[in-house]
């Protein structure tokens, strides 16, 4: 059922049912600083922010807390890790093996060259990019194409 509620907005009720289990998504909430992070300097990367759960409409959580205070680099929290928490009444449809955070080694950027050397590069000649697929064979295309030309320009004086 929808009823328009002014002009822009509508609003949509839904009957439910107290004895029936619902499918919904919970977001996941992660707390603490990794020791990863904090001795080690890795990053905690957050992979899963929501979680699919089903449970009677009572029994849904505002959120799923997992605390990362002990995780190391190269740890992974899961979705199966989760299910202890939450008891028998909450069940979750994600799927078991897959990543909600996980403590990684950062790439390496690439270095930035000092502006001198970098002024020195691009004053240089460019670089020629040559066409064929290599220098013996480019020179044969080469051959082969000024006949052709030659014969385009008889025709066009013609």
């Amino acid at each position: 059922m929808s009823r328009s509620v002014g002009t822009c907005c509508t609003l949509d009720l839904k009957r439910i049912a107290m004895d029936k289990k619902l499918r919904v998504a919970v977001p996941v909430v992660t707390t603490g600083e990794a020791k990863g992070v904090k001795t080690q300097g890795g990053i905690l990367e957050v992979v899963l922010r929501q979680v699919e759960v089903e449970c009677l409409p009572g029994d849904i959580p505002d959120h799923i807390t997992v605390p990362v205070d002990e995780m190391l680099v190269g740890d992974a929290i899961r979705v199966a890790d989760l299910q202890k928490g939450l008891g028998d009444k909450v069940l979750l449809l994600d799927d078991p093996t897959a990543v909600i955070c996980h403590v990684v080694v950062p790439k390496a950027e690439e270095e930035v060259k000092p502006a001198a050397e970098a002024g020195a590069e691009a004053a240089g000649e460019p670089e020629v990019i040559k066409k064929g697929k290599a220098t013996e064979e480019g020179e044969e295309a080469e051959a082969s194409e000024k006949p052709e030309k030659s014969e385009k320009r008889e025709k066009r004086e013609k």
